[in-house]
C-alpha cells in the first residue's frame, strides 16, 4: 500500500508538470497568432508549428494516462493472450518512426515466431514510451529493440546510444522522480518521468519486471521480462 501510494503521488507530481508546460506553450502561441494580424508568414508557421508538438506532446501524454487508468495502479490484473512479440515491436516501432524519422531502429528478432502472454496494447506503450525516451531525452540516433527467449522468459531489451543516465538517477528512474537533467528536455522542457513510470506499472501488471543500466556518454539499456511458455528442448532438437 505504502508503495501504490508513493507511486501515486509521483505519478500526480508528474502529471501536473508535465500538463502545464504544453498547455502554457500552446496558449501563448495561440493568443500571439489571434493578437498579430500582421505577422509574417514564417512567424506564423513558426507558432503552428510549436503548437502542433506541444498536441502530439499532449496527446502521448493522455495515451499514458489512459494505461495507467486501464490497469490502475495497484496490483490490478490483466487480461492476457498469446500474441506474436514480432509484430507488437514492429507495432511500436512503425508508430516511433511516425514522429522520429530521423532515428534508426534496428530490429534484432529470433528466427521462429515468439508467442508471449500480454495485453498488445499495453506493451506496445511500453515500447513506444522507450523508444520515444531515447530520442528524445536520451539524444539518440540509433536505437536496437531485441527479442530474446530465456527459457520460459521473453527478454525484451532497448538499448541506445545517447547521453546516458547518471548513476544516482537510475534507482529513481522509474517512480517518477526524474528521468534526465532538464537541458535534455526538448524546447528547454524537463521530463518528470511518467512515461517510465507508466512503463513500470505496465509490466509489474503483468507479472514481469523492468530494469535500466547506462553509463554517461554511452547509452542506455532497458529490460523488461515476461514470462512465456517453456519451450520443449527435446523438440526443438529434433526439429534441427
Amino acid at each position: 500500500e505504502a508503495e501504490t501510494e508513493r507511486m501515486r503521488a509521483n505519478l500526480l507530481r508528474a502529471i501536473s508538470h508535465d500538463l502545464r508546460t504544453p498547455l502554457t506553450a500552446i496558449s501563448g502561441s495561440a493568443i500571439t497568432l489571434l493578437e498579430n494580424d500582421n505577422l509574417p508568414d514564417w512567424q506564423k508557421k513558426k507558432l503552428l508549428g510549436s503548437i502542433n508538438d506541444d498536441a502530439e506532446w499532449l496527446i502521448r501524454m493522455v495515451e499514458n494516462l489512459l494505461s495507467v487508468t486501464r490497469i490502475g495502479l495497484e496490483s490490478a490484473r490483466i487480461e492476457k493472450q498469446d500474441e506474436v512479440a514480432e509484430e507488437v515491436i514492429f507495432s511500436a516501432i512503425s508508430k516511433f518512426k511516425a514522429h522520429f524519422p530521423g532515428v534508426a531502429v534496428t530490429p534484432q528478432l529470433p528466427e521462429s515466431v515468439m508467442l508471449v502472454p500480454m495485453d498488445p496494447v499495453l506493451i506496445q506503450q511500453v515500447l513506444t514510451n522507450l523508444l520515444e525516451n531515447s530520442a528524445r531525452h536520451g539524444g539518440a540516433t540509433e536505437i536496437t529493440v531485441s527479442l530474446a527467449r530465456q527459457g520460459n522468459v521473453a527478454v525484451f531489451t532497448v538499448q541506445d546510444n545517447g547521453t546516458g543516465i547518471v548513476r544516482e538517477r537510475l534507482p529513481h528512474l522509474f517512480d517518477g522522480i526524474g528521468f534526465l537533467p532538464e537541458k535534455n528536455g526538448v524546447g528547454g522542457r524537463s521530463q518528470m518521468g511518467i512515461g517510465l513510470s507508466v512503463c513500470a506499472a505496465i509490466i509489474k501488471a503483468h507479472g514481469g519486471e523492468i530494469k535500466a543500466e547506462s553509463r554517461l556518454c554511452e547509452g542506455t539499456t532497458i529490460r523488461f521480462w515476461l514470462e512465456t511458455e517453456e519451450v520443449d528442448t527435446e523438440e526443438t532438437e529434433d526439429e534441427q
